[in-house]
């Protein structure tokens, strides 16, 4: 079934006014992933997808907006980014994933969260696509390209080296979601048959028919070295044949063109060229370590569940009923000589080469949970707008406060606190916060204000009775 576990609201975060935001968001960080944009040696964390989130939030409007036009949203870009990938990660879309060695933390779309972008991207992204994608076909396109000089067999070339890189994403992810549900059926059913005859099921009609052709007639260590030899011909070949080829490619794909005085001819073969590179690199790599993964931790768990199902299992129960119908005294008795009979001690030397002294590294408890809230009605909206407001009414620049005293002082060097001058509502908050300006974070390399109390209290417009103090203005005793 395809709503279960996480995908049971799957389209949900599809629907509702910020759906539009949402869609903007899955198209940018699919390409991030998954394109020519694409790092494919640097990992996904929490604050680069919030940041391509933020950049989607900031040109994308809402939709269905029936509610007052003085309502303003009660989140800003960040705490939005935050919560749509939140709910993203809550029906389904992307998942987080964790490095076993290092503890890090990465993000990435789910197979299924992919599978259901992708076609958002083609459907705006305009370009040609083509349905074959394997290794070989970038080798037989570069082929009859240098062989006929035919621009298409060079970008179909292209379009399957892109196309190499999304396979085998696809492939991981399947080899991880493959993982996690062998586990989960054996924790609900501990059923050895089932567990072996599924892993032996997927081995045979998913590993053999493609991950092991993907591994061997179709690997990208295989045809590198040959495809990298085509590419070399092509760079090689004469001026005309190359001014041909990017006159040809400009009419046929200009949307590839992203610079008028670059080379649209260079610029694909680099980008096959580096397909092929993280293809061998670090994907395949990545593809072997997902597989191992998998075949060890199905190994793992048939040993398991065949050790718990063989072997003296059978005359468990028996003896759990002797030991019920025996006193408590002699229950005792006779589990103390099992314990002792378990019980071995194992006598060793130390190697002190290998004796280090670790600290125990503190661990924090983080609560990850997410809560829901329902629509804020008006009032609500209305009180946290005034709130927001009020916030930004009586905020205070330190910068603009140096210039307000600045000012103040004119020509002179010194100023009474209570002879400042207030011409309006902003001068008289700026009046109000002006001996901050004496704060050690507010001092230059070369002049600093000096702040003195005189000890008197005095009577103003705006004040019963407040404090007097001197502002003065000090060149630094260093300064040139």
């Amino acid at each position: 079934m395809f709503f279960t576990d996480q995908q049971t609201q799957f389209f949900r975060p599809l629907t509702g006014k910020y759906r539009e935001q949402i869609v903007e968001c899955l198209r940018l960080l699919y390409t991030r992933l998954y394109s020519a944009q694409a790092d494919y040696s640097r990992i996904v964390m929490r604050e680069q997808v919030v940041e391509t989130f933020q950049e989607v939030i900031t040109r994308t409007p809402l939709l269905d907006l029936n509610e007052d036009e003085t309502g303003l949203p009660v989140r800003n870009e960040r705490e939005q980014a935050n919560w749509i990938l939140n709910l993203l990660m809550e029906h389904g879309w992307i998942e987080r994933q964790v490095d076993e060695a290092t503890l890090q933390s990465s993000y990435a779309f789910t197979r299924v969260g992919r599978l259901f972008t992708q076609p958002m991207v083609e459907a705006t992204g305009g370009r040609f696509r083509t349905r074959h994608r394997n290794t070989r076909n970038t080798r037989n396109a570069l082929q009859s390209f240098v062989a006929r000089g035919e621009v298409y067999d060079l970008l179909d070339a292209y379009e399957y080296s892109e196309r190499i890189i999304s396979d085998f994403s696809d492939v991981i992810a399947e080899l991880e979601e493959r993982k996690r549900q062998l586990v989960r059926e054996v924790e609900s059913q501990q059923l050895v048959q089932r567990a072996s005859d599924e892993f032996f099921d997927f081995m045979e009609k998913r590993f053999m028919p493609d991950l092991a052709v993907r591994l061997s007639a179709d690997s990208v260590e295989k045809y590198r070295d040959e495809i990298q030899a085509l590419i070399g011909k092509a760079r090689r070949k004469q001026k005309d044949f190359k001014g041909n080829a990017e006159r040809a490619l400009r009419k046929a794909a200009p949307e590839l063109l992203q610079d008028s005085k670059a080379s649209l001819y260079w610029m694909i073969l680099d980008g096959i060229e580096s397909r092929m590179h993280s293809a061998s690199e670090i994907m395949l790599p990545a593809l072997r370590s997902a597989l191992h993964g998998f075949t060890r931790r199905a190994d793992i768990i048939i040993r398991q569940l065949s050790f718990s199902c063989s072997g003296r299992q059978s005359e468990l129960a028996p003896i759990c009923q002797k030991l019920s119908e025996l006193s408590g005294e002699e229950q005792s008795k006779r589990l103390a000589a099992t314990a002792d009979a378990l019980a071995g001690i194992n006598i060793g030397f130390v190697e002190p080469g290998l004796t280090k002294l670790r600290s125990n590294p503190i661990h924090r408890v983080v609560n990850t949970g997410v809560e829901e809230h329902g629509m804020l009605d008006k009032e609500t909206r209305r009180r946290l707008y005034i709130e927001q407001a009020m916030e930004r009414a009586f905020a205070v620049n330190n910068q603009a406060l140096r210039e307000y005293v600045v000012k103040a002082l004119s020509q002179g060097h010194r100023i009474q606190s209570h002879n400042l001058p207030i011409n309006n509502a902003r001068e008289l908050l700026m009046g109000a916060h002006a001996i901050e300006v004496g704060a050690a974070g507010n001092r230059s390399s070369e002049f600093h204000f000096k702040v003195e109390a005189t000890g008197q209290r005095v009577h103003t417009d705006y004040f019963d009775l407040t404090d007097e103090f001197t502002i003065e203005l000090i060149e630094s005793d260093y300064a040139e």
